[in-house]
């Protein structure tokens, strides 16, 4: 992404009508992959804003018909193309990396496909390198930019999460990683309710991959259709929590079409190539800052966020955080996630955290954070009336005995 290009694309996402999305997908994937950030930052953008650049994650373009044979013929391992006995041209769907399509294998078992999108990889990286040298000079000028929201830590995130994504036998390898935790934790954190795909690995690569096909809802279909209840809602936010704050490894793009709801009520996690790795050293202190939030005990949630810096604040500038975050949180035990948004609370509270207290979320803070932008999404386009972080008490309680979270 050239300079120019770069500044038509923030003046997309930053004007005051809706984004020509058409044109940020003709940039390319990391314009893609940066609007669906972007998406998620209502803190920086309006509310009917967000949800414009939120179709990013649903309509993405597709390949024309002639090319994703071509690519199966040129990429695919020969021991798809002899077990494959019907393959639906027209495809299931559609996202920045790739495509999923319906087929059927000679056993008769029911399959998808997934086909990488064209040559992505090498434009991808040539584009990240332009603008880590922008962002460069960006922080030169504003320093603050480096732990505040800081872009290269963004930009570097994007890029390993989304070169993952390219080579889907990452996707079996982050499946059967997260697998593994669910059977080793099924006694003391039992997750019955959550189950991941069958993969084919004989008949996949890095181009192609071949997996069950899951009968049911994603979860976007079902909040179209009105039909997520709360308490299994709760669940779900059970479940990926347990792994964001308990395990420190977890799915790091579970979007709503990135779960489905299977037939018999589980919920079944896909694309599973970008799973993430959060530290203890930033995992641990916000487990506890929203453990005492969901107490209503804001002096224990301040506290824990101290853990966060490399030492402790002196006097001046921790009276001056206190008071910050006590204008940030006023009211807070009494809001619904519908007066009050969580992602928008977090994005002053990282501020906060960073500039009066000295607070350093790092590379490995992100996906947390843009985990709970997508549990917070969830929760205001279905029960706008819940108040999330006291609903998820019992939970946090949970994470503590049965995790060993100290």
């Amino acid at each position: 992404m050239r300079l120019l290009t770069f500044l038509r694309f923030y003046r997309e996402i930053r004007k005051g009508g809706p984004a020509d999305l058409d044109w940020i997908q003709r940039q390319g994937l990391l314009a893609v992959k940066l609007t669906q950030i972007f998406a998620l930052r209502p803190d920086m953008l309006s509310i009917e804003k967000c949800r414009q650049l939120q179709k990013m994650y649903r309509n993405a373009s597709t390949i024309p018909s002639e090319d994703v044979m071509r690519i199966l013929e040129e990429r695919a391992p020969v021991s798809f193309h002899e077990s494959i006995v019907w393959f639906d041209e027209e495809p299931l769907a559609a996202a920045s990396v790739g495509q999923v399509h319906r087929a059927t294998l000679s056993t008769g078992e029911e399959v998808v496909v997934k086909v990488i999108k064209a040559d992505h990889k090498k434009r991808f990286q040539r584009d990240v390198k332009r603008m880590m040298r922008m962002m460069r000079v960006a922080i030169a000028i504003s320093p603050k930019l480096r732990k505040v929201g800081n872009p290269i830590s963004l930009l570097r995130h994007v890029e390993d999460y989304t070169t993952r994504e390219l080579d889907l036998r990452n996707e079996i390898r982050g499946g059967s990683e997260l697998k593994s935790i669910q059977e080793k934790l099924a006694d003391d954190f039992p997750m019955p309710r959550l189950r991941f795909p069958k993969y084919y690995p004989d008949l996949s690569n890095e181009h192609v991959l071949v997996s069950e096909f899951v009968e049911g809802k994603t979860l976007e279909e079902c909040i179209e259709g009105k039909g997520l209840a709360w308490d299994y809602l709760i669940e779900l936010f059970r479940i990926h929590g347990a792994y964001m704050f308990g395990v420190g490894t977890f799915h790091g793009d579970l979007h709503p079409g990135n779960c489905i709801v299977d037939d018999e009520g589980n919920f079944v996690f896909i694309d599973n190539g970008a799973v993430c790795e959060a530290p203890k050293n930033v995992s641990v202190p916000l487990f506890k800052f929203f453990e005492s939030l969901s107490k209503n005990d804001l002096d224990l949630a301040f506290e824990a966020l101290l853990g966060l810096a490399d030492e402790r604040p002196s006097d001046d500038r921790l009276t001056r955080f206190n008071a910050r975050m006590s204008e940030i949180y006023s009211g807070f035990g009494d809001k619904s996630v519908g007066e009050q948004s969580l992602t928008e609370l977090m994005m002053r509270t990282v501020r906060a955290a960073v500039e009066d207290a000295g607070a350093d979320f790092g590379e490995e803070g992100f996906p947390i954070i843009r985990s709970l932008m997508y549990m917070d999404g969830l929760v205001i386009r279905t029960h706008p009336e819940v108040k999330l972080i006291a609903e998820m008490g019992p939970s946090l309680v949970e994470f503590r005995e049965g995790l060993g979270l100290e």
